[in-house]
């Protein structure tokens, strides 16, 4: 036990098994900033909508017709 091999073997192998953790928590800490900046960008974008298009104006208008005369058909209103 008294071998200096034996020690200086430990302690590399202890230095390695350090730098993988340091580098994990790196890699995840990167990860976790990306993923913050992300919804923050995210939540930006959903505080200021872009108006609809034109097509999507007069596509809801369509449903909205169209649920209009489902309705009356269902109370029984003629058109």
């Amino acid at each position: 036990m008294a071998d200096p091999n034996f020690y200086l073997t430990m302690a590399s192998a202890a230095l390695a098994g350090l730098a993988m953790l340091v580098f994990a928590g790196l890699s995840g800490w990167r990860g976790w900033l990306e993923l913050k900046q992300r919804q923050i960008v995210t939540e930006h974008d959903v505080r200021s909508p872009q108006p609809p298009s034109a097509t999507a104006r007069i596509e809801i208008a369509d449903l909205k017709e169209r649920i209009r005369k489902l309705e009356a058909i269902a109370a029984g209103v003629d058109l």
